[in-house]
């Protein structure tokens, strides 16, 4: 096989796209550095693209040792022909390897293989050469032994070698595997048709296996997973049992209309199919098609995980304030921590406002001193238990002044307080502190503070708790890494957590440059990277661009422009008139006309040209500025407050198949579905119409004060 050309081709791009990219992969570079600064090599490959493409490679290279292995153990056999070899060679998946090598595989003890053992396979291979002309008891008197003492003992043991050959057939396993994807159902029944559960939709339920959605086979799976559900596929067995019988029956009549099988041996090869199809080749290919349903339902949602959490890490910072941080609680009162626009703690306190010691004053009297005596204007409220409680507080509170507050999800705030993490980021603080020190942190730098929590704690996801973890890991790292290198980061600032995102940063690599800085003060030059332990020309490469001092020797090491492009930036900047000193003070309006001829003056590629002409102009730029700052407030609104018809603002907290979850200030999320996104116009999915961090408006369409539901409408 071509890998190069088979990615190519499934990726859609050109071959000499996809083998640079391969050859850069194989030569140790990072996808983010591939992206940012080998476009010209790739074509201008993106991020996404280049994973996909690592991802297949690493598959189809995989696929291809175990085509060696299997040509080799086949060779061993002697039974390796030309025809199965090209065969084996032209197979594009594992389940497709697998059925061909499935004849030739070592078996554990079947009762095929005891029937081999003594001595019947000659009988099954006469029963199914179909020339018999005479009763098969007849043939099969001639095995009688000791071991197969009768007749029927003999045509038993015929016919599990026949079903045995049948079941190894891999063009059969394909077109059964086929036909019931296409044609059959997944068929769905409660263990206990007495007992409630929130699975009851699904009691008594069918569907097509074509039809079913992803987000629906995560949650049959969880079910059956749980001992609630009982679930099996229903295959077309006629469908299939005919399919066999036209395949394994010799037709002897010149019409083929008509029908003529051998009169001996017609009965008993379809009883053997149907044997073979019911006890052999229907269990495997049900797990098969459950195993296939279940990775395309966890791909699709591993793929709106990964494009919620993006959104979460990319949500703008609220730089330059003195924040607040109230995490909220009944019985143990709420924490509350003071930082500073750098993060750093000022102080924390307790405070007692809700059930059961509703310490109002006291409260009031508290929060009061904390934001006149550090000049706070902003608080960080968390969305957990006793919020909306907090929210009125809070609310009353800020009357008449200018201070205001964000709800803040505090999803993962209580995993990462109790962490090793932040027991050594903060071992003068008790957990319940650094709790409130992290939903304050949230609201500054989303992204600084998120990257220390386990993304599955996050709560952005659907069914994240029933996938293949190390998959689901793999593929969440990708979008932290792609994240924190868009940004990039702090080189004094940054924690260690944080820049072993980095690309070519490893987490112990992180910590020696933490302690470099700790031991000889804050960085003024990139280059001096290459002084932490750890770091050699690589490692360099792969890092320094992404890697950022906001008061540097070189104004240029506070961009994302790349040291190996620092003369490449001088030149520029001298042929438009201008020099570092312009670029320090606010950036310069350089306006190329003729990209290619500007490219070939300065010997550099058009693509990289373009993107350092960006950095020059709006030096140290951050992306997550272009999106959607949180809403912040100043009253509280109760679900009891809702009304249908209702035009409200909000944001979007979570995305998933069926739609979309809107906090509109009420403490119960709201749902749009995808029916309600858009007018007139079919949705494939809500990530087409809004993603995580969106401000909406939307309508309220019911209230449900029982369940605690908002159904909204995004058509006003």
């Amino acid at each position: 096989m071509d890998i190069e050309r088979t990615i190519a081709r499934e990726l859609n791009i050109k071959p000499w796209q996809a083998n640079a990219a391969i050859s850069l992969i194989n030569e140790d570079n990072t996808i983010p550095f591939i992206a940012r600064y080998r476009k010209e090599a790739t074509g201008g490959l993106d991020d996404e693209l280049l994973r996909q493409l690592n991802e297949r490679l690493e598959y189809l290279q995989k696929l291809e040792e175990r085509k060696q292995h299997i040509l080799n153990n086949i060779e061993k056999q002697g039974k390796l022909t030309s025809d199965l070899e090209k065969e084996i060679e032209n197979t594009t998946t594992l389940v497709e390897l697998e059925d061909l090598y499935r004849p030739y595989k070592q078996k554990k003890t079947t009762r095929a293989g005891k029937a081999r053992e003594k001595g019947l396979e000659p009988l099954a291979l006469t029963i199914l050469d179909q020339k018999m002309d005479h009763p098969i008891d007849e043939e099969a008197e001639k095995y009688l032994t000791d071991d197969v003492p009768t007749i029927e003992d003999a045509k038993k043991g015929a016919n599990d070698i026949i079903a045995d050959i049948i079941s190894d057939k891999a063009s059969f396993r394909r077109f059964i595997r086929d036909i019931t994807i296409k044609k059959g159902k997944i068929v769905v029944e409660p263990k206990d048709k007495e007992k409630s559960s929130e699975y009851e939709m699904y009691y008594n339920y069918s569907e097509n296996i074509s039809d079913i959605v992803q987000h629906r086979i995560l949650a049959i799976n969880r079910g059956e997973k749980e001992k609630i559900l009982r679930v099996k596929i229903e295959a077309p067995i006629k469908n299939i049992e005919f399919f066999l019988e036209d395949e394994v029956l010799i037709n002897y009549s010149n019409v083929p209309e008509v029908l003529d099988y051998n009169k001996y041996t017609e009965t008993f090869i379809k009883k053997a199919i149907k044997d073979s199809y019911k006890r052999l080749i229907a269990p495997a290919i049900e797990r098969e098609i459950r195993t296939i349903l279940t990775d395309v339902a966890e791909d699709k949602s591993i793929k709106v995980f990964k494009k919620n959490l993006e959104q979460l890490l990319m949500q703008p910072p609220i730089r330059g304030h003195t924040v607040l941080g109230w995490d909220p609680a009944f019985r143990t009162g709420c924490k509350l921590a003071v930082i500073d626009k750098y993060g750093k703690v000022l102080d924390t306190a307790v405070v007692y406002p809700t059930e059961p010691q509703n310490k109002v004053e006291e409260t009031r009297i508290i929060v009061r001193d904390l934001i006149n005596k550090y000049d706070i204007d902003l608080i960080a409220l968390g969305n957990g238990t006793a919020s909306r409680e907090s929210e009125q507080i809070i609310s009353d509170i800020i009357k008449g002044t200018d201070v205001k507050y964000v709800i803040v999800n505090e999803a993962g705030a209580s995993v990462y307080s109790a962490s090793d993490l932040a027991r050594k980021e903060f071992p003068d603080y008790d957990v319940t502190e650094r709790g409130a020190i992290s939903i304050a942190r949230r609201l500054e730098d989303p992204l600084a503070e998120l990257v220390k929590i386990d993304p599955k704690s996050i709560g952005v996801g659907q069914y994240q708790h029933d996938m293949d973890p190390k998959k689901l890991d793999e593929s969440l790292d990708g979008v932290i890494e792609k994240s924190v290198n868009n940004v990039g980061v702090d080189l004094n600032t940054a924690s260690a957590t944080l820049m072993e995102h980095v690309a070519g940063i490893s987490s112990k690599i992180a910590n020696n440059i933490v302690a470099y800085r700790e031991e000889h003060g804050s960085f003024v030059d990139r280059n001096q990277l290459l002084k932490v332990p750890g770091i050699g020309a690589k490692t360099f490469e792969q890092c320094a661009g992404f890697m950022r001092i906001y008061e540097p020797k070189n104004v240029l090491d506070s961009t994302c422009v790349h040291p190996e492009s620092y003369d490449t930036a001088l030149s520029l900047l001298s042929l438009y008139g201008y020099n570092l000193e312009d670029v320090k003070n606010g950036g310069v309006t350089i306006n190329v006309d003729d990209m290619k001829k500007i490219s070939e003056e300065l010997g550099v590629g058009e693509w990289t040209l373009a993107d350092i002409i960006d950095e020059l102009k709006k030096p140290g730029r951050d992306p997550r500025e272009e999106l959607d700052t949180p809403q912040l407030r100043t009253d509280v609104l109760d679900i009891e407050d809702l009304e249908e018809g209702m035009i409200l603002e909000g944001v979007v907290r979570n995305v998933v198949d069926f739609g979309a979850f809107v906090d509109i200030g009420v403490h119960q999320d709201g749902l749009v579905h995808i029916s309600e996104l858009v007018e007139n116009q079919y949705v494939r999915h809500p990530m087409d119409i809004v993603n995580v961090g969106d401000i909406v408006e939307v309508r309220v369409l019911s209230v449900d004060l029982e369940r605690n539901r908002i159904s909204l409408s995004m058509i006003i």
